[in-house]
């Protein structure tokens, strides 16, 4: 049974949620997060990446950049860039990409209902990636960064959504990358609770991108809990910013793969080799998308190649036999030699939103062969979760992106 309950957001000012709205702080290096927030006073990425704010020398995880996050947050809300909800409310928020919609809602979901495995992971966090949102939490003593959760639809919750979206959208915007975002607010009573009902009827919730985000928001609330012992389980630090999409919206991208070496095969031997485990078709010049799971291309040299896997390959193992582990025990190991994929310089991961010609640019400038993946479906995701397992490293590619700063999640006691 999942806890999930609406909240006061801090929200950007209508006519300015599409100069503050940004997208998630992770996907920009160092470098890129500066140039991005160059002479720009609104966008929410001067919070979430701080140290933009300082010399290029300066350390990114001294105690002052957590602290000029939190001024310049304060100093946004103090002069009504940023409002605060007054009305305890669930979001609508729906993103368009490439005439395709998708629609969650924006609520706070329950730090004991992670620590329970009712919102379960399929992933591992790094311990430094961690520590550095575990700061900015603390300092904001906000969480400003959705996690981004999937439940299995139910049909109360999307009832009300299709309510709430006949009315006027509080925010409606296209962002420079071409995606739309439009949020509504739910905050009439009968509204509020039958959602909050129909979460409870919600058996397990899944962490679809986020992991760090979640797993450093958690940590912030034990803090807290330690540093209040008398406190009662309804403070704000409770809980933590979720967007929760149904199962029948989401799309997961393929998540592709290339190598910089044959491990001292020829092209020859290497293909012959694979075929032990493959049934391998000679495509031609012609792009090779796979069609089904179980499909993998790949491109070596000028050609690219159709490979099949074989039924012997598959295990009953609802992690295992995910198509990039399936790639990683048959053939990127044993052949290729590449142990640990998560240390090894010599594999390295291309999101599908690159294309395949992306794969195709690698194999000619930087690496030896492309893997071309089917994209890893939702219910594979759930299936993982709900074993207790994990996930290979960048197994699923979520598009598009929930934007930070559009909706905050204030957690002071």
């Amino acid at each position: 049974m999942a806890k999930i309950i609406p909240f006061c957001a801090v929200r950007p000012r209508a006519d300015l949620a599409d100069k503050i709205a940004a997208l998630p702080y992770d996907v920009y290096s160092r470098e890129e997060a500066c140039q991005k927030v160059q002479g720009d006073p609104y966008s929410f990425l001067r919070i979430d990446r701080p140290e933009t704010q300082f010399a290029p020398d300066c350390d990114m995880y001294a105690p002052q950049v957590y602290e000029k996050a939190r001024d310049m947050l304060w100093d946004m809300i103090r002069k009504g860039e940023l409002i605060q909800e007054e009305k305890r409310a669930y979001y609508v928020y729906e993103l368009v990409m490439d005439g395709r919609s998708q629609v969650g809602i924006g609520a706070c979901a329950s730090v004991d209902d992670y620590e329970k495995q009712v919102i379960k992971k399929h992933e591992n966090t790094r311990a430094d990636k961690e520590a550095d949102r575990i700061r900015h939490v603390d300092a904001c003593s906000a969480q400003t960064g959705p996690i981004f959760l999937a439940y299995r639809s139910r049909e109360g919750i999307e009832q009300e959504v299709r309510e709430a979206m006949r009315q006027a959208p509080v925010y409606d915007f296209t962002a420079e990358d071409g995606v739309t975002h439009r949020i509504w607010v739910i905050d009439r009573e009968d509204s509020v609770e039958r959602i909050r009902r129909e979460f409870e009827q919600v058996q397990s919730v899944y962490i679809a991108d986020g992991h760090h985000r979640c797993a450093s928001a958690v940590r912030v609330s034990q803090m807290r809990r330690e540093a209040y012992p008398d406190y009662t389980g309804e403070e704000e630090f409770n809980y933590f910013l979720s967007v929760l999409f149904p199962d029948d919206q989401l799309m997961i991208m393929d998540y592709n793969r290339v190598v910089q070496s044959l491990n001292g095969y020829s092209e020859e031997a290497f293909l012959e080799k694979i075929q032990e485990n493959f049934d391998v078709e000679r495509i031609g010049e012609e792009p090779c998308r796979p069609r089904r799971k179980g499909e993998i291309g790949m491109y070596l040299t000028d050609t690219w190649y159709r490979l099949t896997v074989r039924e012997n390959c598959y295990t009953g193992d609802p992690a295992a036999d995910l198509d990039v582990a399936v790639l990683q025990r048959v053939l990127l190991e044993p052949v290729l030699g590449i142990l640990d994929p998560k240390t090894d310089g010599r594999i390295d991961f291309v999101g599908g939103i690159r294309g395949l010609g992306e794969l195709v640019k690698r194999v000619h400038t930087d690496a030896a062969a492309a893997f071309a993946m089917y994209p890893t479906d939702i219910h594979e995701l759930f299936a993982v979760s709900d074993a207790g397992q994990l996930m290979p490293p960048k197994s699923t590619w979520f598009e598009p992106k929930l934007r930070s700063g559009l909706l905050i999640h204030r957690i002071e006691q």
